[in-house]
């Protein structure tokens, strides 16, 4: 496709060069190289492909190089980037040095917040709104017509979120200017769930609207300064039918609320634009989009290419470029095997069930398995119920939203002594989206919780193995971890777990040096440990588990002055190498002979997961040159071991 409008657009001035007539020809520009790029590297397709003329127009009736513009599941950002001076970067989208697929202000002053977790945009917006008052910045139609506007832009189902409504019940008490466009897809990541859903798909296909004229009128008549609108109601008669409800659910939070409008018909949405633009006062613009717009195949299926891997359109069909049999896959054959032997068994996501393999259990355990959407707290605290009823309940959560549950993890499941039992997918670097969703501290979150029983698994038998632990330890929360990757050694089988016991894998008859690895990165150093073989004599352990670790092993090793080397894809901070550390102060033994690898204490950006694991320090070659280092800086060698180390 020859582009004609957007190789010109470095700004978004440019853009309103363009005529109103002909911007359509710069959306379909648009998700050209949208598809086009997703193809090759992967990304969030049908959420961008859905807001392309909604981000045209707010961009062509706001300048958000003053104005304030806050993004919601950042994962919708695509257009805006792409209008703000970087095409430039999208042919390396997600990888390093081309463009983040979320929101993120090092790469752009248009990009407020690093933003790529729900229902956050009304909440930061009511706070620049505020800050802007009060440093005298903020729009004004009577005395400040050159002030700040703000606009929160949410959707994907985020608006269900609960922080998302803590915003709006604060936005309804702002004496200001302040506007949230709501898109309503009609979908969350997944298919959408609850009661505001519905009450959504009530707006978009009822037909005993009020009439617009006697609405808009009443409505009008409520705002201060409403004579700057003229002939609204005339005007947004043409445009749009039944536009404004003054029975609106959101005016029960002290916003007006106009629509549900035509997300695609562009001269719709820049005259809603310009005939809200400056209300001074909150209000809510409704919009209803097409999730995965302009693409046949997201169009018929928008949750299969919400993020889909890099693929290729042959023949009509879609190919995946797949690297193989993944956690999440192994996870979901489990889960049906112990669901199926075991009725008490319960299990829910948080609007990710693709992303977690819990689709699978849906379609087969309906009665015992659901998807809350986004809402991490409200599925924690029903699984503590379900719990307390005396079900097993399994969450399914990736790590990085877990932190939005914590304090359901600490409340309604550790100090009651509650069961529930967290399986955390994408735990570790992530790959293409960065640091919004690296699981990197789910490990110092939970290890301060009594009676935690915290676990990673290294490949499809340990996860097999940490699955079936779990759904015996009744002593309190329990979590197994995994990575955003290829499972290895999926047929294989290992020993059970053991409460707090280490597993080894390799054993010399007279170590050098000991490597525990928690998680995927223990592969790694096997390899290295195979690769130094007659050079260093290195054994290696699963340590399996971070709470409780195994003290009798650290014991054993430490007191034979055999150097420690913990190894992890966990922050630095409170991970399983401080674990290690603290019980080995508690023990009384020399903490100088353990060295902890780990992700650094800084963020770790965009880019592929090999990448991500080199950076840090956890790949093959960084292993061995800690191991290198240790044992070439040692003064002596390591006295005799009588006997072979054992972990359990």
């Amino acid at each position: 496709m020859e582009l004609i409008y957007l190789p010109k657009i470095e700004s978004p001035a440019d853009l309103r060069k363009i005529s109103v007539d002909e911007l359509p020809i710069l959306a379909k520009e648009l998700r050209h190289v949208i598809c086009e790029q997703v193809k090759e590297s992967g990304g969030h397709l049908a959420p961008n492909l859905g807001v392309v003329e909604l981000t045209i127009a707010l961009h062509y009736v706001f300048d958000f190089a003053h104005d304030r513009l806050l993004f919601d599941v950042g994962h919708q950002c695509y257009t805006h980037k792409l209008l703000t001076g970087r095409f430039p970067l999208l042919s390396k989208l997600r990888q390093r040095g081309g463009m983040s697929g979320f929101p993120n202000p090092d790469e752009s002053p248009y990009d407020l917040f690093t933003v790529g977790h729900a229902g956050t945009a009304i909440s930061t917006g009511v706070g620049m709104a505020r800050g802007d008052t009060l440093s005298g910045e903020a729009f004004d139609p009577a005395n400040n017509e050159k002030g700040r506007h703000v606009v929160a832009f949410v959707g994907d189902g985020s608006i269900v979120n609960g922080v998302a409504m803590e915003g709006l019940n604060n936005a309804g008490t702002l004496k200001r200017q302040f506007l949230v466009v709501l898109n309503d897809n009609g979908m969350s990541i997944a298919k959408p769930q609850g009661a505001i859903s519905s009450y959504f798909d009530h707006l978009r296909v009822g037909t005993t609207y009020r009439s617009l004229k006697q609405t808009a009128k009443n409505v009008m008549d409520k705002i201060p300064g409403g004579s700057v609108l003229g002939d609204f109601s005339h005007r947004m008669t043409e445009m749009m039918k039944d536009a404004i409800s003054a029975d609106s659910w959101f005016e029960h939070f002290g916003l007006l609320s106009v629509g549900p409008i035509d997300g695609h018909d562009l001269p719709s949405l820049i005259n809603a634009l310009i005939e809200v633009k400056d209300v001074d006062r909150p209000l809510l613009l409704h919009v209803h989009t097409t999730k995965g717009k302009g693409f046949s195949y997201s169009e018929d299926d928008a949750t299969a290419f919400h993020s889909p891997k890099p693929f290729e359109v042959i023949k009509d069909k879609i190919k995946v470029h797949s690297s193989g049999r993944s956690f999440t896959a192994a996870y979901a054959e489990a889960m049906t095997v112990l669901m199926e032997h075991d009725e008490r068994i319960v299990a829910a996501t948080a609007a990710m069930p693709d992303g977690t393999g819990v689709d699978k259990l849906l379609e087969k355990f309906p009665n015992r398995v659901w998807d809350t959407g986004l809402c991490e707290s409200h599925a924690f605290d029903m699984l503590s119920g379900m719990a307390k009823t005396g079900f097993k309940p399994f969450f399914a959560v990736y790590s990085t939203f877990l932190q939005r549950a914590f304090d359901q993890a600490f409340q309604e499941s550790a100090l009651q002594g509650l069961p529930v039992r967290l399986c955390l997918d994408r735990a570790g670097v992530v790959g293409g989206d960065g640091a919004v969703h690296h699981g990197f501290c789910d490990i110092a979150l939970l290890r301060v919780l009594p009676n935690a029983a915290l676990m990673a698994a290294i490949d499809e038998p340990t996860l097999n193995a940490a699955l079936a632990f779990m759904t015996g330890y009744e002593s309190g929360l329990s979590a197994v971890r995994y990575p955003r990757d290829a499972v290895a050694n999926q047929n294989g089988t290992c020993e059970p777990y053991v409460l707090g016991k280490a597993h080894q894998l390799r054993s010399t008859n007279n170590p050098d040096l000991a490597i525990l690895g928690f998680g995927v990165p223990t592969i790694a150093a096997l390899e290295v440990a195979e690769q130094l073989d007659g050079a260093h004599a290195i054994d290696v352990y699963d340590a399996r588990f971070a709470k409780p670790v195994d003290g009798e092993l650290l014991e054993k090793l430490l007191t034979n002055d055999i150097p420690i080397i913990t190894i992890e894809d966990h922050s630095i901070t409170g991970g399983f190498g401080a674990a290690v550390l603290e019980e080995a102060s508690n023990k009384k033994l020399d903490t100088s002979l353990i060295t902890r690898l780990a992700l650094p204490d800084r963020w770790i950006g965009h880019g592929s997961r090999a990448q991500q694991l080199r950076e840090a320090g956890i790949d093959a070659e960084g292993i061995a040159r800690c191991v290198s280092q240790i044992l070439t800086e040692r003064p002596t060698s390591v006295s005799t071991i009588e006997q072979p180390i054992t972990g359990g």
